[in-house]
């Protein structure tokens, strides 16, 4: 057994677990993440990733977005379909800002490299069995780790625990055990086929369709790689789903005037369901979650990375002022502060999502209320603003210097 002390133990290295280390490295702060995957792993799973304008903003900020400026499509716009007819929201028009359409992976690779060039320590293939302690109040109480690795198990002391470790997060129950805690849930009766395909871009900006027989989206990953969805049932599975299929359903629910999906080898599929949840508080004592260990949303309004990294906005103030200033004010306003924008981002997921997705089973009063709501919302000068205000986003949270 061996043991050491960091102020901050991180668990989970994925965005916001990354994002968190670098603030606080960037502040003078140390921390050490744990991750149970490899680095090819978290490297090399591929996940959707919208950037909004607020995410954007930290790359650039705190020196991670060189590789991001050259590679992402940075998109003014959107386009949402309704049977056929295709209009588009202008986000800088509306907003002044605009988004980035950049892979969550390669978001991670991003801050990898830089938390390993900047001498930070990244344990991949490393477990953390057990945390204890969170409930120390008194200054000089540590929270105590215990982790495995290849070479066996260690213990580790830690001034604040920070569990991002995803939507399944082994440690959200401590702070669930806490009296007044709740995990509010929502499960939508759709989901997502999301494929792969070795193809030229279908539209130079993100088409979001509606059509009775389901919602579809076309996004991009690169110049020859193409990410498209399409809406199902949530028991499918991918064998039911044959690549004939596929294109069948993409072109009917998408190719419009001017608007043809281009087809090629689909090299992935994966269903993705739907769910929405948000735990509440998000600390107990010194123990922390953020992101998907905290909340999860659907993807129609590309806000699942984007709130994690708000969590970390957040959060960071607070753990440097409390590890350097021993000033806990802000850390345990914590809590407060993310929620608000928490809710919001659910109401705005719930609601891009209702709009463009045919229920199962829905009556024709249904699908018409359905399609009255999403037709007023583009044909209002109003309505499209206030749609691109959301999807860009809001600034981050920020903090005096006190």
């Amino acid at each position: 057994m061996t043991t050491r002390h960091v102020p901050v133990a991180i668990i989970g290295a994925g965005p916001a677990g990354l994002t968190l280390s670098h603030l606080l490295h960037l502040d003078g702060v140390e921390s050490v993440v744990f991750e149970t995957r490899t680095r090819k792993d978290v490297e090399e799973t591929v996940r959707a990733g919208v950037l909004e304008q607020g995410t954007l903003n930290l790359m650039r900020a705190t020196g991670v977005g060189e590789r991001m400026e050259k590679e992402a499509d940075i998109d003014e716009g959107i386009e949402i379909s309704l049977d056929g007819h295709r209009t588009r929201i202008g986000l800088t028009e509306h907003t002044g800002h605009h988004m980035a359409v950049y892979a969550q992976h390669e978001y991670l690779k991003d801050f990898i490299a830089r938390r390993l060039a900047d001498g930070g320590e990244i344990l991949f293939e490393t477990t953390v069995d057990s945390v204890i302690g969170i409930d120390g109040a008194a200054d000089g109480d540590v929270c105590t780790l215990q982790y495995t690795d290849a070479e066996g198990t260690h213990t580790l002391t830690a001034d604040y625990v920070v569990a991002v470790d995803g939507s399944r997060s082994q440690f959200r129950g401590l702070i669930l055990e806490q009296e007044g805690a709740i995990r509010a849930r929502h499960d939508y009766p759709y989901a997502w086929l999301g494929v792969l395909v070795h193809a030229p871009k279908t539209n130079p900006e993100l088409i979001y369709a509606t059509h009775d027989a389901g919602f579809a989206l076309i996004s991009t990953r690169s110049e020859g790689v193409q990410r498209y969805y399409l809406q199902c049932n949530p028991e499918d599975t991918e064998e039911e789903w044959p690549d004939e299929r596929i294109w069948e359903e993409l072109h009917k629910r998408v190719d419009s005037e001017g608007v043809t999906v281009q087809e090629g080898e689909i090299f992935e599929k994966s269903v993705l369901r739907f769910r929405s949840a948000v735990t509440s508080p998000m600390q107990r004592g010194r123990l922390f979650i953020a992101g998907d260990a905290a909340h999860t949303v659907p993807p129609t309004g590309a806000k699942g990375l984007n709130l994690a990294v708000a969590d970390i906005a957040a959060l960071a103030p607070g753990l440097i002022r409390a590890v350097k200033d021993k000033d806990t004010e802000l850390l345990d306003q914590y809590s407060d502060i993310a929620l608000p924008r928490i809710w919001k981002a659910q109401h705005f997921s719930y609601w891009m999502s209702s709009m463009l997705h045919a229920i199962p089973g829905e009556s024709p009063f249904e699908a018409g209320r359905r399609r009255g709501e999403l037709r007023s919302v583009l044909e209002s000068e109003a309505g499209r603003k206030y749609l691109a205000e959301q999807y860009v986003g809001r600034d981050l949270p920020t903090f005096p210097d006190k």
